[in-house]
Protein backbone atom coordinates (compact mmCIF):
# COMPACT_ATOMS: atom_id res chain seq x y z
CA UNK A 1 0.00 0.00 0.00
CA UNK A 2 1.51 3.60 -1.12
CA UNK A 3 1.31 6.05 1.22
CA UNK A 4 0.67 10.01 0.45
CA UNK A 5 0.37 12.85 2.36
CA UNK A 6 -2.51 15.54 1.82
CA UNK A 7 -2.31 18.71 3.38
CA UNK A 8 -5.20 21.06 3.15
CA UNK A 9 -4.38 24.77 3.40
CA UNK A 10 -7.97 25.87 2.26
CA UNK A 11 -8.82 28.07 -1.19
CA UNK A 12 -11.39 27.96 -3.50
CA UNK A 13 -11.84 23.93 -2.98
CA UNK A 14 -12.62 24.23 0.72
CA UNK A 15 -15.01 27.01 0.35
CA UNK A 16 -18.57 27.28 1.00
CA UNK A 17 -21.33 29.01 0.63
CA UNK A 18 -22.52 31.52 3.77
CA UNK A 19 -26.24 32.24 3.26
CA UNK A 20 -25.87 34.62 6.50
CA UNK A 21 -23.46 36.59 4.37
CA UNK A 22 -24.37 35.83 0.99
CA UNK A 23 -21.16 34.85 0.23
CA UNK A 24 -18.20 31.90 -0.50
CA UNK A 25 -15.62 31.47 2.36
CA UNK A 26 -13.37 29.34 3.77
CA UNK A 27 -15.26 27.44 7.35
CA UNK A 28 -14.80 24.14 7.66
CA UNK A 29 -12.10 21.54 5.90
CA UNK A 30 -14.99 19.08 3.97
CA UNK A 31 -11.58 17.49 2.36
CA UNK A 32 -12.16 13.85 3.93
CA UNK A 33 -15.57 13.97 3.02
CA UNK A 34 -14.50 13.82 -0.92
CA UNK A 35 -11.82 12.03 -0.55
CA UNK A 36 -14.51 9.36 0.82
CA UNK A 37 -15.74 9.47 -2.28
CA UNK A 38 -13.39 8.01 -4.17
CA UNK A 39 -12.16 4.95 -5.15
CA UNK A 40 -8.38 4.38 -4.20
CA UNK A 41 -7.15 0.74 -4.20
CA UNK A 42 -3.39 0.47 -2.89
CA UNK A 43 -3.26 4.08 -1.32
CA UNK A 44 -3.11 4.85 2.36
CA UNK A 45 -4.21 9.41 2.71
CA UNK A 46 -2.47 10.71 5.64
CA UNK A 47 -4.28 14.02 6.07
CA UNK A 48 -3.54 17.13 7.41
CA UNK A 49 -6.02 19.88 8.16
CA UNK A 50 -3.04 22.84 8.63
CA UNK A 51 -5.11 25.77 7.67
CA UNK A 52 -8.10 27.22 5.78
CA UNK A 53 -7.38 30.30 3.86
CA UNK A 54 -7.75 31.72 1.08
CA UNK A 55 -4.46 31.87 -0.49
CA UNK A 56 -4.40 35.66 -1.27
CA UNK A 57 -4.83 36.35 2.73
CA UNK A 58 -1.75 33.67 3.02
CA UNK A 59 1.46 35.25 4.74
CA UNK A 60 5.25 34.62 4.77
CA UNK A 61 4.26 33.28 8.35
CA UNK A 62 1.40 30.38 6.46
CA UNK A 63 3.99 29.42 4.07
CA UNK A 64 6.32 28.81 6.53
CA UNK A 65 4.32 26.60 8.24
CA UNK A 66 3.14 24.55 5.30
CA UNK A 67 7.09 24.16 4.71
CA UNK A 68 7.41 23.08 8.05
CA UNK A 69 4.52 20.44 7.36
CA UNK A 70 6.18 19.35 4.02
CA UNK A 71 9.47 19.17 5.87
CA UNK A 72 7.75 16.81 8.57
CA UNK A 73 6.82 13.96 5.57
CA UNK A 74 9.59 14.01 2.99
CA UNK A 75 8.73 9.93 3.58
CA UNK A 76 6.03 9.97 0.79
CA UNK A 77 4.43 12.07 -1.87
CA UNK A 78 2.72 14.90 -0.73
CA UNK A 79 -0.58 16.50 -2.25
CA UNK A 80 -1.49 20.09 -1.12
CA UNK A 81 -4.66 21.66 -1.25
CA UNK A 82 -4.50 25.48 -1.69
CA UNK A 83 -6.20 28.52 -3.53
CA UNK A 84 -5.09 29.21 -6.82
CA UNK A 85 -4.34 32.61 -6.76
CA UNK A 86 -0.67 32.37 -4.95
CA UNK A 87 -0.01 28.81 -5.47
CA UNK A 88 2.48 29.29 -7.73
CA UNK A 89 3.85 31.55 -4.97
CA UNK A 90 4.03 28.85 -2.03
CA UNK A 91 5.06 26.18 -4.59
CA UNK A 92 7.96 28.21 -5.50
CA UNK A 93 8.89 29.14 -1.80
CA UNK A 94 8.78 25.29 -1.05
CA UNK A 95 11.09 24.35 -4.10
CA UNK A 96 13.47 27.04 -3.16
CA UNK A 97 13.66 25.41 0.74
CA UNK A 98 13.99 22.08 -0.20
CA UNK A 99 16.32 21.53 -2.81
CA UNK A 100 16.31 17.68 -3.73
CA UNK A 101 13.50 15.67 -3.42
CA UNK A 102 12.78 12.20 -3.24
CA UNK A 103 9.08 11.56 -4.20
CA UNK A 104 6.97 14.67 -5.72
CA UNK A 105 5.11 17.27 -4.10
CA UNK A 106 1.66 18.36 -6.16
CA UNK A 107 -0.47 21.24 -5.94
CA UNK A 108 -4.03 21.74 -6.41
CA UNK A 109 -6.90 23.51 -5.86
CA UNK A 110 -10.08 24.74 -7.60
CA UNK A 111 -11.58 27.66 -9.69
CA UNK A 112 -15.41 26.81 -8.49
CA UNK A 113 -15.38 25.47 -5.06
CA UNK A 114 -16.21 21.22 -4.07
CA UNK A 115 -19.59 20.78 -4.17
CA UNK A 116 -20.64 23.71 -6.12
CA UNK A 117 -21.99 22.52 -9.32
CA UNK A 118 -19.33 22.60 -12.29
CA UNK A 119 -16.65 22.04 -9.65
CA UNK A 120 -13.69 21.54 -10.97
CA UNK A 121 -12.75 20.49 -7.73
CA UNK A 122 -12.61 16.61 -7.53
CA UNK A 123 -11.30 16.38 -10.92
CA UNK A 124 -8.15 18.06 -9.98
CA UNK A 125 -7.83 16.71 -6.32
CA UNK A 126 -8.52 13.16 -8.24
CA UNK A 127 -5.59 14.18 -10.32
CA UNK A 128 -3.58 15.52 -8.14
CA UNK A 129 -3.57 12.23 -6.38
CA UNK A 130 -3.04 10.19 -8.67
CA UNK A 131 0.10 12.25 -10.37
CA UNK A 132 2.00 12.22 -6.94
CA UNK A 133 2.17 8.31 -7.75
CA UNK A 134 3.27 8.70 -10.97
CA UNK A 135 5.35 12.07 -11.14
CA UNK A 136 9.92 12.13 -10.75
CA UNK A 137 10.53 13.82 -8.03
CA UNK A 138 10.05 17.86 -8.19
CA UNK A 139 7.04 20.20 -7.68
CA UNK A 140 4.20 20.90 -9.55
CA UNK A 141 0.70 22.34 -9.98
CA UNK A 142 -1.88 19.90 -11.07
CA UNK A 143 -5.12 21.58 -12.45
CA UNK A 144 -7.55 20.29 -15.24
CA UNK A 145 -5.96 17.71 -16.46
CA UNK A 146 -2.19 19.03 -16.89
CA UNK A 147 0.96 18.95 -14.76
CA UNK A 148 3.14 21.53 -14.90
CA UNK A 149 6.71 22.13 -12.84
CA UNK A 150 6.17 25.01 -10.71
CA UNK A 151 8.79 26.91 -11.85
CA UNK A 152 7.06 26.85 -15.56
CA UNK A 153 3.71 27.76 -14.77
CA UNK A 154 1.59 30.91 -14.05
CA UNK A 155 -2.01 31.36 -13.49
CA UNK A 156 -4.20 32.88 -16.56
CA UNK A 157 -7.19 34.66 -14.93
CA UNK A 158 -8.68 35.80 -17.82
CA UNK A 159 -8.95 31.79 -19.42
CA UNK A 160 -9.44 30.87 -15.34
CA UNK A 161 -6.71 27.82 -15.73
CA UNK A 162 -2.98 27.37 -15.59
CA UNK A 163 -0.43 27.79 -18.49
CA UNK A 164 3.00 27.25 -19.41
CA UNK A 165 5.11 30.13 -19.31
CA UNK A 166 8.56 30.79 -19.61
CA UNK A 167 9.31 33.18 -16.66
Amino acid sequence: MQRIHLIATGGTLEKIYSEQRGSVENVDSKIETYLGRLRLPDVEIDTTRLMNKDSLEMTDADRAMILDAVRARLDAPIVITHGTDTMVDTGVYLQAALGSLRFPIVLTGAMTPLGFESSDGLQNLTESLFAARVLAPGIYIVMHNQAFPVDRVRKDRDAARFVWSDT
